[in-house]
């Protein structure tokens, strides 16, 4: 490859050289993501034309700062070619300053924590080839192509291969939360809703999918699971089943569900926020933090769990008489509340791998589901409402009595070939 900067490159240098330039903190995913992600692909096909970024050798991870020699040099012309390393930063081949902060800064575009030196995940992203990059880029801008949701002045955004949401308010970022989205094998819908209403304290009643793949086996192995989980068997008119009389051993096709009670330890956490869709799934708090210290954060069964979901419950009730202290004092007396929303607030869950924000860098995440594929992309993109069936005029109804005319039958005959 050339020696000679990229576009990506010449971008980084004026970038970091006007560090006080103050940019709006616009959303990932909004009205501008189609052009600032167009401007990325440009770029993205001049490293393509020019062979490409150079591989860095599986030695850069032991790299440390004031480490020195020919991996150092190594690193720094893959950054350089990504557009994360000034071109004047380049002369040298010592781990300084300037090669850790573009390493913290190559992290931060691949959804990486950034801790300024290669791990296992960031040389990975290194060496991933700039042509899946080019079809990652391409992906998002046709799925934005066809997007149908129209971007409200306030609405909620969650990106799953980003594993992160946003709250946007007239297009600035009112607050961003880390997410764990579902699994390959359980994979979280792309859709859009309305956020309708908060849940304190919820109960978490299973889904069946998951009473068969998951509690049925665990009460084969352990028969006081339903118990310790401080979970309870419902059958006819919500009446309480024994656990010891259901026969585990051959249960199929449950005659009850299950329903978990209020608690620390209930798999919803203590906060729910209720969003009425197709595919039954919904945001909300875990009782395991712990989870959203990892960088790869595809955990759950299709529904969102998000860091600081009190906080994003918050938000959605401005302008009510509900605070986030109110809502803590309220969760603290351990009874279910529902609080329904003054207004609605729309919500999507998008599938984008590339885009470029409006500060100029350019986003990558994994391809998880595997849908940046010509059919995965159709699957993946929201689609635009329906519009609701107008109301259809009912006909008078005829007199009780009275005469019928050849012109009454005209009328009929004409009515009846136009149905």
């Amino acid at each position: 490859m050339s020696a000679r900067p990229s576009i990506l490159a010449v971008a980084a240098a004026a970038l970091l050289a006007s560090t006080a330039l103050v940019r709006a903190n616009e959303p990932s995913y909004g009205p501008n993501t189609y052009d600032r992600t167009l401007e990325a692909l440009i770029a993205h096909e001049d490293v393509a034309n020019r062979g490409g970024w150079p591989k860095v050798p599986s030695s850069v991870t032991a790299l440390k700062p004031d480490s020195q020699g020919p991996d150092v040099a190594a690193l720094k012309q893959r950054l350089l070619a990504s557009g994360d390393l000034a071109p004047e930063a380049m002369p040298g081949d010592v781990y300084d300053a300037n090669v850790t902060e573009a390493v913290k800064r190559f992290q931060r575009r691949h959804g990486l924590s950034d801790l300024g030196t290669v791990g296992r995940l960031t040389f990975k992203a290194m060496n991933t080839p700039v042509e899946l990059r080019l079809n990652q880029l391409t992906a998002t801008l046709e799925r934005l192509k066809g997007n149908g949701f129209n971007f409200a002045s306030r609405y909620v955004v969650v990106n799953i291969p980003g594993a992160s949401v946003e709250a946007v308010e007239n297009g600035t970022v009112a607050q961003r939360h880390l997410a764990i989205v579902g699994r390959p094998d359980r994979p979280s819908p792309v859709i859009q809703a309305n956020i309708s209403s908060v849940n304190l304290n919820p109960y978490w009643t299973v889904p069946m999918s998951i009473v068969k793949a998951d509690i049925i086996p665990h009460m084969r192995k352990d028969p006081g699971f339903i118990a310790k989980s401080n979970m309870k068997l419902l059958g006819a008119e919500n009446k309480e089943i024994d656990p010891a009389s259901v026969n585990w051993s051959t249960l199929k096709n449950p005659y009850f569900y299950v329903r978990q009670e209020p608690g620390l330890t209930n798999s919803l956490g203590q906060l729910k926020i209720d969003m009425p869709n197709g595919d039954a799934v919904y945001m909300h708090d875990t009782p395991k933090k712990t989870l959203f210290r990892n960088d790869v954060r595809f955990n759950s069964s299709g529904c969102a769990r998000i860091e600081g979901v009190r906080d994003l419950a918050a938000w959605l009730l401005e302008g009510s008489e509900w605070t986030r202290q109110g809502i803590e004092d309220e969760i603290a007396k351990g009874e279910r509340k529902n609080i329904a929303l003054k207004k609605q607030v729309p919500v999507a869950w998008v599938y984008l791998t590339g885009w470029q924000g409006a500060d100029g860098q350019v986003q990558f995440r994994d391809d998880i589901y595997g849908l940046d594929t010509p059919q995965g992309i159709v699957t993946s993109t929201i689609q635009p409402r329906k519009p609701k069936p107008k109301a259809v005029a009912m006909p008078q109804p005829r007199p009780a009595f009275g005469p019928i005319t050849a012109a009454d039958n005209a009328q009929a005959r004409a009515a009846t070939a136009s149905n």
